[in-house]
C-alpha cells in the first residue's frame, strides 16, 4: 500500500458486521458477557466493579488479528429495551501491535481523554488524531466520580498493508528561521524516544503529507514545521541519515516511496542519494540498492520520490539517505511490498494423483449434466435481469431528458416572474453518485421542494411540537466519509438568468506563452488553479478591463484550468462559467481578465492580489512580524475591508447571485487593503481542515453555513448574509482560529439542530476582543437569526458598517 488516505480509510471493522468474533473480545472484569459490546445490539460492556474518580483500571479489548489502520471510533451506552442509563462519558484508548508493549493514545496537542457519550443511546464518533496502526485496542472508561459505566463500540480505519511495524530514527533538530522557532521533530512517535527514536512509528506513517512551504500545515493550528520530521546536516559529519525499518516477518519489496520538501530558498532540499540495506536474517546482506535521483533545482513542490528495491527479500530495511543542502525534511514513508510465502499445491496435486492412480475412479455424467443445468438456468435469469435493469435505465434517461426540455420551456415562458435558483451545472448537494463539476455556478431547478431528503448524516426524527413549520430535523448519526466531490461556489436566480444569456462573451484569448507558472493553488475533481504570472497583460486588457501597476512587469493572476480528460458536461460548465463572469463588474469582485480556450486545456485567467488571501494576511500579522500590526491593523481598518466584503456582496445580491462560501479565505488583498471577493478556498490544500466531507457527496464548509443550508441543503442569499457574520468575526479575531474551534465537527453539526429547534440550547460564537457591544449584537448576531427573514440585507449592513466607521 502506497499510503494510507485517512480520508478514504474509515471503514467499519467488525464489532458491528460481526466479523470480529466473540472471542476475540475481552475485558479486565465484565457484569455480563463482553461480547454485548456491539453497536445496536441490546446489551452493552460494563465492568464488574463500579469505576472510580481517575482509577483508569477496566478496560474492554478488541483484537483484530492484523494490523490495522484506525482513523475513528464511535461509542454508545447500555441501551436494555431503552431502560439502560450507563454510558461512558469520557474514556482512553490504549494500543499494541504485539500485545504486550502498550501504548496510550493521544492527540495532537497530547490530550489523552476522548469525550464520551451524554446519554446511553446516541451514537459519538471520534476522529483518532493522529490515527493508531495496532492489532489490539483498549477502551478504558475514566470518571470524575463513583459510578457505573458501559460501553458498546465500533472502530473504523483499514487493514495496515505495508507491514511496517516500527521504524528506527535519529530524533529531528530545531530551525530558527527569521526569529520563528520551527521543530521538525516525531512529535507523535509512540516508542522510546532518546537522542535516537526506536521500537515506534509516528508522522512518518500517520497519512499526512506536509505541504510545499514547510511552515504551514494542512492540520489546523498546529505550528510551524508540524508535519516533517527534519534534520541539518550539520550534526552528521558522514553526510546521511540512516533509518531502521521492522516489518512484521519477510516481505517481498517492490519499491519505498519518501515524501520530501524541496523548498530550497530556505536551505531545504531532497536527498541527492538513498542506499538501502536488507536483513532477513541475523546479518545485513552485503549488497545494498542505490538510488541517486535528479536533484530538482526549478520546483519548489515538495514530491513523493520512488525508490525501487529490486523485489529484495527481508524483514528489516536499514537505509541512509545524503543530504544535498543544509536540511532534509520527510513527511511520508510508504512501502510497496508482498508477502514472501513459499506457493504449495498440495490439495490439487494429491486429487490429480488419485485419479491417475485410481483405476475404479469414475466421473458421476448424471450430476455433472444437473449441475451444468442449473449453470445455465442460473446464467439465463442473470442476463434476463440484466436486460431488464438497462432497459429501465435507457428509458428513466428519456424520461429524464424529456423532462428537463419541458422544464427549461416552461422557464421561458416565465422568466419574468420565476424567483427560485438556478445553477449552472447539473451536480447539486443531493445529487448522489453522479458526476459533478467544478464548475462555479449551479443551477437548481425551480420546481423542486425547498426539503432535501436526510442522508445518512441526519437520524432521528424530532420530537413532536417543534416550533413553526418547517420540515422536521434529524440528528446526527454515524457516516463514513469516504469520498468528496467538487461543488460550485456562486449560484444564480432564474430573473436574472436573461443578463447572461444571448451571445458568448467577447474575453480575448491570451498567449499562452506569456502565462509563467509559480504556484499551485489548489485542485479540484476537473481541474486545477494555478498562480501564474502574465507577461504584457497591462498591455493586453482594454480601458474597461486595466488594471493600476507597472506596465513592464509581469501580472500576478489566478489560472484555473480545465483537464483534458473532461467529459463534454464538464467542458460545457466551464464556458457557460466563463460567459458569466466575463460580466461580472464590480471593484470588489474578482475579474475575469482573459481566456485560453483554442486549444486544450481550455483556460480562464482571474485577477490575484498581490498580498493573497486575507485569512493568511491577517493571521500572518499576529504570528510572523513581518509587518507592525499594531501600526498598520487598526479597527477602523479591519472594518474597512469587512465594507468592502458587505460592497461586494451587496452587488452579488443585486443579481440575486448566492455565493455559498464566502470566508475570509475567499478574499484576497491588494494594495492599500484592497478587497475582492473570489472562490478558490475550497479547491487549496491549505485550507483542508475547513470543509467536511459527506460521503458521495460534497464538501461542505460547516463552519460557516446557515442551518438551512446544512440540514436542508437550502442556500440563499440569506445563508451569504449568515457567513457575512462569521468572516466579520473572522475579521475581528484576526483569523488567529476556526470558528468554533473548540466543537468538533459533529458538535457543529449537533448545533445547527439546536438552532432549528430553537429552544435556547445554541451556541453562538463569542464576541471579539476588539469588537464593540452594538457592533456584535446589532449585526453578527442579526445575521444568525434563525429565521432567514429576519436577517439583515446586505445594502442594511453595508450602510451599518458605514455609519460604524464615522
Amino acid at each position: 500500500m502506497l499510503r494510507v488516505f485517512v480520508e478514504i480509510c474509515r471503514y467499519p471493522l467488525g464489532m458491528t458486521g460481526g466479523q470480529i468474533q466473540d472471542e476475540d473480545i475481552s475485558a479486565s472484569s465484565q457484569w455480563s458477557e463482553s461480547t454485548a459490546a456491539r453497536f445496536d445490539g441490546d446489551g452493552a460492556w460494563c465492568p464488574d466493579i463500579m469505576s472510580e474518580l481517575d482509577g483508569v483500571k477496566e478496560y474492554l479489548q478488541v483484537d483484530l488479528r492484523t494490523l490495522h489502520f484506525i482513523t475513528l471510533v464511535g461509542t454508545q451506552g447500555r441501551h436494555a429495551d431503552g431502560m439502560g442509563n450507563e454510558f461512558a462519558q469520557r474514556y482512553m484508548i490504549k494500543y499494541s501491535r504485539d500485545g504486550s508493549n502498550w501504548v496510550g493514545w493521544h492527540d495532537r496537542k497530547g490530550r489523552q481523554v476522548i469525550e464520551g457519550n451524554r446519554n446511553a443511546y446516541d451514537v459519538v464518533l471520534k476522529d483518532l488524531e493522529p490515527p493508531i496502526i495496532a492489532r489490539f485496542v483498549r477502551f478504558m472508561p475514566v470518571t470524575d466520580h463513583s459510578m457505573i459505566v458501559c460501553m458498546r463500540v465500533e472502530l473504523y480505519g483499514c487493514e495496515w498493508l505495508d507491514g511496517l511495524v516500527s521504524y528506527s530514527i535519529p530524533d529531528g533538530h530545531q530551525m530558527i528561521y527569521r526569529g520563528l522557532d520551527v521543530y521538525f521533530n516525531d512529535s507523535v512517535y509512540d516508542g522510546a524516544s532518546a537522542e535516537r527514536l526506536t521500537k515506534g512509528l509516528g508522522q512518518l506513517t500517520d497519512g499526512t503529507w506536509g505541504l510545499d512551504d514547510f511552515l504551514h500545515s494542512p492540520i489546523y493550528s498546529m505550528s510551524p514545521g508540524y508535519d516533517y520530521v527534519g534534520w541539518s546536516n550539520k550534526s552528521f559529519p558522514k553526510g546521511y541519515v540512516e533509518m531502521i525499518f521492522e516489518f512484521d516477518h519477510v516481505r517481498n519489496f517492490t519499491s519505498m516511496k519518501v515524501h520530501c520538501n524541496n523548498m530550497f530558498s530556505r536551505g531545504v532540499r531532497m536527498f541527492r542519494q538513498a542506499t538501502c540495506y536488507f536483513r532477513s536474517g541475523p546479518d545485513w546482506e552485503a549488497d545494498p540498492v542505490t538510488l541517486r535521483p535528479t536533484v530538482d533545482r526549478v520546483s519548489q513542490i515538495a514530491r513523493f520520490v520512488t525508490v525501487p528495491l529490486g523485489d529484495r527479500t527481508a524483514s528489516l530495511i536499514k537505509c541512509r539517505f545524503h543530504f544535498s543542502d543544509l536540511w532534509m525534511l520527510f513527511s511520508e514513508v510508504a512501502f510497496q511490498s508482498g508477502k514472501n510465502g513459499v506457493r504449495c499445491g498440495c490439495v490439487g496435486e494429491t486429487f490429480s494423483e488419485a485419479s491417475r492412480d485410481d483405476p475404479t475412479h469414475k466421473v458421476d455424467d448424471s450430476n455433472t449434466r444437473i449441475l451444468i443445468g442449473c449453470l445455465v438456468a442460473i446464467i439465463a435469469i442473470l442476463l434476463t435481469i440484466i436486460v431488464i435493469i438497462l432497459w429501465r435505465q435507457v428509458w428513466q434517461k428519456m424520461l429524464e431528458k424529456a423532462s428537463r426540455r419541458m422544464l427549461d420551456d416552461e422557464l421561458t415562458a416565465h422568466l419574468a416572474i420565476q424567483t427560485q435558483a438556478f445553477s449552472l451545472n447539473h451536480s447539486s448537494l443531493s445529487s448522489e453518485g453522479g458526476s459533478t463539476s467544478n464548475s462555479t455556478y449551479e443551477r437548481i431547478f425551480p420546481l423542486c421542494a425547498d426539503y432535501q431528503e436526510p442522508s445518512r448524516l441526519i437520524r432521528k426524527a424530532l420530537a413532536v411540537g417543534a416550533s413553526d413549520s418547517a420540515p422536521h430535523y434529524a440528528e446526527a448519526d454515524i457516516i463514513s466519509l469516504q469520498e468528496s466531490s467538487d461543488s460550485s461556489t456562486y449560484s444564480i436566480t432564474a430573473v436574472n438568468m436573461n443578463l447572461f444569456a444571448g451571445t458568448d462573451s467577447s474575453m480575448k484569448e491570451f498567449p499562452r506563452h506569456k502565462l509563467t507558472f509559480k504556484e499551485k493553488l489548489g485542485e479540484g475533481q476537473f481541474g486545477e488553479v494555478h498562480l501564474c504570472e502574465a507577461e504584457g497583460m497591462q498591455d493586453f486588457l482594454d480601458e474597461v478591463l486595466s488594471i493600476e501597476g507597472n506596465n513592464e512587469s509581469p501580472l500576478l493572476v489566478a489560472v484555473k484550468t480545465l483537464r483534458e480528460d473532461a467529459n463534454k458536461n464538464a467542458r460545457n460548465d466551464f464556458l457557460k462559467e466563463i460567459r458569466i463572469m466575463s460580466r461580472l463588474r464590480d471593484p470588489n469582485i474578482v475579474r475575469l481578465l482573459a481566456v485560453c480556450v483554442d486549444t486544450d486545456p481550455l483556460c480562464m485567467i482571474t485577477e490575484y492580489m498581490e498580498n493573497g488571501d486575507l485569512n493568511q494576511f491577517l493571521s500572518n500579522k499576529i504570528t510572523l512580524f513581518f509587518f507592525s500590526v499594531y501600526s498598520t491593523l487598526s479597527y477602523s481598518k479591519l472594518i474597512e475591508m469587512a465594507v468592502q466584503i458587505a460592497s461586494g456582496m451587496k452587488y452579488l445580491s443585486s443579481l440575486n447571485f448566492v455565493h455559498r462560501d464566502l470566508a475570509t479565505r475567499n478574499c484576497l488583498v491588494g494594495k492599500n487593503y484592497t478587497i475582492k471577493i473570489a472562490d478558490f478556498g475550497m479547491s487549496r490544500n491549505l485550507y483542508r481542515g475547513d470543509y467536511y466531507r459527506i460521503q458521495g457527496r460534497a464538501i461542505l464548509p460547516i463552519r460557516w453555513m446557515s442551518w438551512e443550508s446544512i440540514l436542508l441543503g437550502k442556500f440563499t442569499m440569506a445563508s451569504d448574509v449568515w457567513a457575512f457574520g462569521v468572516t466579520l468575526w473572522e475579521i475581528l479575531t484576526l483569523c488567529k482560529e476556526q470558528p468554533y474551534s473548540h466543537l468538533s465537527d459533529e458538535q457543529v453539526i449537533e448545533n445547527t439542530g439546536e438552532f432549528f429547534r430553537d429552544q435556547g440550547k445554541q451556541v453562538y460564537l463569542p464576541k471579539p476582543p476588539c469588537c464593540p457591544e452594538r457592533v456584535y449584537t446589532d449585526l453578527m448576531l442579526s445575521c444568525w437569526r434563525r429565521n432567514a427573514k429576519q436577517r439583515p440585507s446586505f445594502q442594511e449592513m453595508h450602510t451599518q458598517l458605514m455609519e460604524s466607521l464615522v
